[in-house]
């Protein structure tokens, strides 16, 4: 009965609390439209429409990421059609033009309408979508009527360039016209039931665990009956990308199908195997955050970008110290000064309870959700709306008009989401890693691994850590000591954590606290309707996204720092936590810079219990990676310098790429597909003919 009554607290809490949170960032988590639409682009105006379809939409970050970076570049092509020097990404189409202005707004106007129509006419929210992309085109001044592909029309070009991206869609590589349905996929272990104590019926605990729930509500808020959904894209590394090349990808089969691994960081620890020790040490340190998550524990913090933030990534051997096992965070001293003022960052000092439980909720972006891809789109949109920014290309050259910076913009974003999401599932898909819950309750199912004197020792346990994970005994459970609720259980693990969602009623006026658990018990700070993502946790993908992400606006702003040298949050007291009440106090999220952003999220991840470190910094390093190659690769087609005919992306046209065009020949593989039209014919070959010893490409 306490799940029922928190499940439905959760739903009719969620909705109003994200509204009333999202005002002072701008993230228009709420809206279906910006009040200020008339002075927006239309770019800007269609990239709203597309983040209020994907907050309907299930949470489906792959799905999504793929769904912006499509848009994104329909919308490019139709604005470079009337462009002398611009490359086009997919449909390769010039026009005259005596009006370039109307012209683009007409055109991408049809084609983002007529793409996002057809991607969400089937969407579990296309009530809502559908008629807000119908009166967004009327309320342009257009015919939705005039679906015309014939003559050179803007609309009639608009046309061409969705059915262009369409039909693409269809042979990318991602099983769209069998709604992205794994082919071969399937978990090795029997699910958890989080609802009963322990771990007992997994098989393999360094593989990944479905969930059995009675019912599964997403992080968009949307309830699927009757367990847990499958794995989320696995197979996603075989689709299209944007600027990845062939040579950053291993291919690993399995079961007959071929994985493909782009940035491969190789094989997550594995507990009794290679990296026993880090497999331990990471998930107990997901325990250990789990004690941090009570605002009464007179634990306070400068949350100020002054005193946290401004931190590089370790190396592989330094990560352990990179962390703060104990009191959670990095090793970040912050910014002395910021460059725009000139001054100091003033104190944010708040509990560390509501800092870390608000982080958790807000990074988590659900419910109501754009997903991490979207959630860095609305980020972009406060930059390019704040009154301080110069829409300069990477902060040099002319202004540009809104929406030449738009197209711009968005083409980079949404190619670098779409390659991150590739990349990240490719490697969950292949490497299959396990999620905490499974972990943490398995190891302590086990036992203890630190003292083969004393009871309940197994060498697969958990290390105990005084105040954290301890054993229960009849010591530390007699009357009047800190295990005496435990009395009953002499033996078992027990840990110092959020106590979950049994202590909590009703979200909107509880919280569930902090307190002494058995760990069979554990859970991470989630709705118990949701309790962790649907698919493997190796790598972050919201680590790998933010990370992304913050390399590419710093790239694309010509600035590390968000405007004025600094980026907030505003969350106001018991207003925006969903998962239970809270924040105590108003909470202000505060950022100097895209990556200190960026560093939070994954932060984030470890205090809510998904992931562990050893999920987060190899995320971390691929975003790192991919967010310059995207913005790189992004800049040839505005330079007007893309290189077309390189098969493989290496930046050369040469025998390397005419034999994957040959090898390919006469089939849908995606990697000869020069021209994105489906297939690999005459067409492809001839483009690299034609190019064959250019070089262009990314360095």
């Amino acid at each position: 009965m306490w799940l029922l009554r928190s499940v439905w607290g959760w739903l009719r809490i969620g909705w109003l609390r994200r509204c009333r949170g999202a005002a002072a960032l701008g993230l228009a988590l709420c809206l279906t439209a910006p009040a200020f639409a008339g002075t927006q682009s239309v770019a800007r105006q269609w990239n709203e429409e597309l983040l209020n379809a994907i907050r309907h939409d299930l949470a489906r970050p792959t799905v999504h990421a793929r769904n912006l970076f499509h848009v994104s570049a329909a919308m490019w092509d139709a604005w470079a059609a009337y462009d002398d020097v611009a490359d086009q990404y997919l449909h390769h189409e010039k026009l005259p033009t005596t009006n370039a202005q109307a012209d683009r707004k007409e055109a991408i106007s049809y084609a983002a309408f007529r793409l996002l129509y057809h991607r969400f006419s089937t969407s579990v929210g296309a009530a809502d979508v559908l008629p807000a992309l119908i009166n967004r085109m009327v309320a342009l001044g257009y015919d939705i009527t005039d679906s015309s592909t014939v003559g050179d029309s803007p609309a009639a070009l608009g046309n061409r360039i969705a059915a262009s991206y369409i039909a693409y869609g269809l042979t990318d590589g991602s099983n769209e016209a069998n709604n992205f349905a794994n082919t071969s996929y399937q978990p090795v272990n029997e699910p958890i039931v989080p609802d009963l104590p322990g771990n007992p019926d997994i098989v393999d605990p360094n593989r990944w665990q479905e969930i059995s729930l009675n019912f599964f509500v997403d992080q968009s808020g949307h309830v699927i009956p009757f367990g847990y959904p499958p794995a989320l894209s696995p197979e996603w590394g075989i689709v299209k990308p944007f600027s990845l090349e062939l040579q950053e990808a291993n291919v690993y089969s399995r079961d007959g199908f071929d994985y493909w691994v782009y940035h491969d960081p190789g094989p997550p620890p594995h507990v009794n195997g290679v990296g026993d020790d880090y497999y331990k040490w990471g998930f107990e340190m997901v325990c250990a955050w789990s004690s941090h998550l009570d605002p009464t524990d007179g634990v306070m913090i400068d949350i100020s970008p002054g005193s946290i933030g401004n931190t590089a990534l370790p190396d592989v051997n330094d990560w352990a110290a990179y962390y703060d096992f104990a009191n959670g965070g990095d090793i970040g001293t912050g910014h002395p000064i910021n460059p725009v003022t000139g001054l100091p960052y003033a104190p944010n000092v708040v509990p560390r309870g509501d800092y870390a439980r608000v982080l958790a909720e807000f990074w988590a972006d659900g419910p109501n959700s754009e997903t991490p891809p979207g959630h860095w789109f609305t980020i972009l949109n406060y930059v390019n709306d704040h009154p301080l920014f110069e829409k300069r290309m990477a902060g040099v050259g002319p202004i540009l008009p809104d929406l030449e910076w738009d197209v711009k913009a968005y083409l980079a974003m949404g190619g670098m989401m779409h390659d991150v999401a590739i990349t990240a599932w490719g490697i969950k898909g292949w490497y299959d890693f396990i999620r905490p819950i499974s972990a943490i309750r398995w190891m302590c199912d086990q036992g203890q691994c630190s003292d083969p004197g004393e009871i309940s020792y197994d060498p697969s346990g958990i290390d105990l850590h005084a105040g954290l994970i301890e054993v229960v005994t009849a010591a530390s459970s007699a009357p009047g000591q800190h295990h005496e609720h435990l009395a009953a259980h002499v033996g078992k693990i027990a840990i110092k954590a959020w106590r979950g969602p049994e202590f909590i009623a009703d979200p909107a006026t509880d919280d569930a606290g902090v307190g002494w658990i058995l760990a069979e018990n554990w859970w991470p700070y989630q709705r118990p309707s949701f309790v962790t993502p649907p698919f493997p946790g190796f790598v972050s993908g919201h680590s790998t996204f933010s990370r992304g992400a913050s390399e590419l606006m710093t790239l694309l702003t010509g600035s590390a720092f968000f405007p004025g040298g600094l980026g907030e949050f505003h969350c106001p007291q018991n207003q925006f936590l969903v998962f239970e009440e809270g924040p105590s106090q108003d909470i202000t999220l505060q950022w100097a810079t895209y990556r200190d952003a960026s560093d939070q999220t994954s932060l984030s991840r470890i205090w809510g219990g998904i992931h562990p470190p050893a999920d987060d910094l190899p995320g971390r390093q691929i975003g790192q990676v991919i967010g310059p190659e995207a913005f790189n690769y992004a800049v040839q087609y505005f330079e007007g310098v893309a290189c077309h005919g390189d098969a493989n992306g290496d930046g050369a046209v040469d025998l390397d790429d005419l034999q994957v065009v040959l090898y390919t020949f006469g089939t849908s593989d995606v990697a000869g597909d020069l021209n994105h039209d489906g297939n690999t014919d005459l067409d492809d070959l001839m483009e690299c003919l034609t190019a064959f010893g250019g070089s262009c490409g990314p360095t």
